[in-house]
């Protein structure tokens, strides 16, 4: 069960915005990652529990941020119900999409393990219910996703397969890459793995 922390910033200058600390494995159902996000100042910032059946497809999301919460699951299309910090209001929303997505390292592992790309093969284009922060507000998102290459490297606990993806934002033609290691990334536009205890789990 890989567990360990990640540095996020703002992709565009680099700023700080926080850590998030994670835990995920494969199981009986698929995948679940679960985390607790930090702000610099070290303040709970809120919080990521995601579970993934044996496609890719998330079959149970559960967002916190700043007092807002998101549950969602792959229901024609996507569904999610989003409940302000009062607690007074829910709002319901359902989008044809394929997945979800958000600023958590969680989501581009799941979007890997949904489309299971090979190298070489075309670009993939996939739609995704993004939950930006601070309050999780749903923005409808095409990306494409294509697999530049897979390389295996030597570590202490044997090879280790990292995969290179371009993703490309569709609206805007903004390019760039994400490298993943079986369900941990390891690098990616404001995200920095800082530290790993276990190895990253192997999906069948």
């Amino acid at each position: 069960m890989p567990r360990g922390r990640y540095s996020l910033h703002d992709p565009h200058d680099h700023t700080p915005v926080g850590e998030e600390h994670f835990q995920c494995a494969p199981g009986p159902s698929g995948w679940r990652y679960v985390s607790q996000i930090t702000a610099p100042s070290g303040d709970h910032a809120g919080s990521v529990d995601l579970t993934l059946d044996e496609l890719g497809r998330p079959i149970r999301l559960e967002l916190h941020a700043a007092s807002w919460q998101v549950r969602g699951a792959a229901l024609e299309g996507v569904t999610w119900v989003r409940t302000d910090p009062t607690g007074t209001h829910a709002t319901e929303g359902n989008v044809r999409a394929h997945a979800f997505t958000g600023t958590s390292p969680a989501f581009l592992v799941a979007t890997a393990r949904l489309l299971r790309l090979t190298p070489g093969s075309p670009a993939t284009r996939v739609r995704l219910v993004a939950f930006t922060d601070p309050v999780l507000a749903p923005r409808t998102v095409d990306q494409s996703w294509a697999l530049v290459k897979s390389e295996a490297h030597a570590t202490d606990n044997g090879l280790l397969t990292v995969d290179e993806y371009q993703v490309s934002a569709l609206d805007t033609g903004e390019q760039h890459i994400v490298h993943i290691a079986g369900d941990v990334v390891l690098a990616a536009p404001g995200i920095e793995l800082e530290d790993l205890e276990t190895p990253p789990s192997v999906f069948p």
